[in-house]
């Protein structure tokens, strides 16, 4: 009779702690479920709110791209041909102008004028040639296209 009660016992436990081990995973799956379905709602609504950009908007973004674009080749065909002129690297232009859709120009002031280096080069960059269209250097007309 008493292994009879202690088998009982044991039998009641093991059960109260299956059950609230199953009551647990319930609630963790639960738990689990709602971050995943918010996290769906989450992508679900950024793909939704993305639109289209505007015309005015495609139409900056590729005047500043092409500003870039010509900065960018301005600042590595430059410095060469002044180098390949007068033997002088130049690094950091101390003007530069441009309408900003078709040309830039930017000047330097040389560093070495009293050893022999330039004083002034000035060098433009027209985007419908797609490289140097003027380098003056000193006053004197190197390119001219």
């Amino acid at each position: 009779m008493l292994l009879r009660a202690v088998v009982n016992a044991a039998e009641f436990i093991t059960t109260k702690r299956h059950t609230k081990q199953r009551k647990i995973m319930s609630e963790t799956q639960k738990i689990m479920m709602a971050v995943l379905g918010a996290f769906v709602a989450g992508f679900i609504l950024v793909g939704v709110s993305k639109q289209e950009p505007s015309v005015e908007e495609k139409e900056a973004a590729s005047t500043i791209r092409n500003y870039v674009a010509m900065q960018t080749m301005a600042g590595q065909k430059c410095p060469a041909a002044i180098l390949k002129e007068t033997g002088e690297q130049v690094f950091f232009a101390t003007e530069t102008t441009s309408d900003k859709e078709t040309y830039i120009t930017m000047k330097w002031d040389g560093e070495k004028a009293a050893s022999g280096g330039f004083k002034k080069a000035s060098c433009t960059l027209r985007a419908s040639l797609g490289g140097i269209s003027e380098l003056v250097i000193d006053d004197k007309v190197i390119i001219k296209k």
